[in-house]
């Protein structure tokens, strides 16, 4: 793939990014809704835990670490498919494209994770936060990735860049312009010879 390294590079950066922030949301959210900050977090380690790591509610290694690494693991994944799908086009690198593509990843995570993923797999913290509280979970996922694909979008190679390609757009449209101007402007003698008429 064009750009792999770059890719792998955002993705790392932007998954982390993400992954920090939603987890500050579900601490955020577990402390005012179950009384734990780290319950929600615990709650992701039931795909290896079973049910019973829905309901821990003390931070401990065996829950909150595998819980936190779990998410993100996931985060760094959808942070990795965002900069894959971005990375051959420019108009997702500008600032609304950034914007609307993190919270259309978001928006594809939270759709995955709730409609489409097994119950032993689904992130779990579902069991512990209202519907209200998710959705700022994912926003605040989105603000990561967009953050990390605003941090790096200026390393990719510069003819790829939106503002280069708008650059370039200019330029030719430019020469074509004066181009146009110099057939217009030559003797018809000359125009004539070049149609073939003399």
């Amino acid at each position: 793939m064009k750009n792999l390294k770059l890719v792998l590079t955002q993705g790392a950066l932007a998954g982390g990014l993400a992954s920090l922030l939603s987890t500050a949301a579900l601490a955020i959210a577990g402390r005012r809704q179950s009384g734990s900050a780290a319950a929600p977090i615990n709650a992701v380690s039931h795909w290896y835990w079973g049910d019973e790591a829905l309901h821990r509610q003390g931070t401990d290694l065996t829950h909150t670490g595998a819980g936190y690494l779990t998410h993100h693991g996931a985060a760094t994944f959808w942070a990795t498919v965002y900069a894959a799908l971005a990375s051959g086009r420019p108009a997702l690198r500008t600032t609304p494209g950034v914007l609307m593509g993190a919270a259309a990843t978001s928006a594809v995570a939270c759709f995955v994770d709730f409609r489409l993923t097994p119950h032993r797999f689904t992130p779990g913290y579902e069991h512990r936060l209202s519907n209200t509280a998710l959705a700022a979970v994912y926003a605040a996922f989105a603000v990561g990735l967009a953050a990390g694909a605003m941090a790096l979008r200026d390393r990719y190679p510069a003819g790829e860049t939106p503002q280069t390609l708008a650059l370039e757009h200019d330029h030719q449209k430019d020469q074509d312009d004066a181009q146009a101007q110099a057939r217009y402007t030559e003797p018809r003698i000359t125009r004539r010879v070049r149609a073939g008429n003399v």
